[in-house]
């Protein structure tokens, strides 16, 4: 049905910390800048308080030693850093698991139930509400919808993190299925109820 099976294993691999502390710690400086931190008040005002507490460094005072101001500032700037890296960190996780999912839906393929009743093969590009898919054991599901026959697991990680598989079958709470996720066992029919762009996947890449 299609050559997109490992999809849910790239997007995993492609948001590891390792694979995106780079960029994250790039990042959390340019964050420094204090038009980058309105949406953050607290975190603008430790940042504040840190440059206070920089320049205070370099003015003598018989209040308070030089050693003892500058250890405040580093644990000051340490924090605003250590902030703008986690929020970075999210930020580029988001950003790589919403573009591996979109890479992993390109060329998807669906096996269609055409109205003579025999299967054809189209991109996934081409579903809309109401067409009659069948997804089998190792493919990727072409889009979301509503199971209308037959019990598998699935496969939901590429959207919801979740390790272990999901039954889903016809009837009841457990019939709707999200696209590109993958069918671990078994088969399913699946009446497709999303247009293209207006899945659940895609809803997730627009809020990145």
């Amino acid at each position: 049905m299609n050559m997109h099976t490992q999809a849910p294993i790239r997007a995993a691999a492609a948001t590891t910390v390792r694979a995106l502390w780079r960029p994250a710690l790039k990042q959390a400086f340019f964050k420094l800048d204090p038009r980058q931190l309105t949406r953050s008040p607290v975190m603008l005002t430790v940042e504040l308080t840190a440059l206070v507490t920089t320049l205070l460094c370099v003015i003598p005072s018989d209040a308070v030693s030089t050693g003892f101001t500058l250890q405040i500032a580093l644990w000051l700037w340490f924090t605003v850093l250590f902030a703008n890296f986690a929020e970075a960190l999210a930020e580029g996780r988001g950003k790589a698991r919403a573009d591996s999912l979109k890479s992993g839906s390109e060329g998807l393929t669906a096996r269609y139930l055409t109205p003579h009743g025999y299967f054809e093969h189209v991109p996934a590009s081409r579903l809309r509400k109401g067409d009659v898919v069948r997804v089998d054991a190792g493919e990727l599901i072409p889009g979301d919808g509503e199971v209308i026959e037959g019990v598998a697991a699935v496969n939901e990680a590429a959207i919801t993190g979740e390790s272990a598989p999901v039954i889903r079958e016809s009837g009841g709470d457990r019939s709707a299925v999200t696209g590109n996720t993958q069918v671990v066992s078994d088969s399913l029919m699946i009446r497709i109820t999303a247009n293209p762009g207006e899945s659940t996947l895609d809803r997730m890449i627009a809020l990145v």
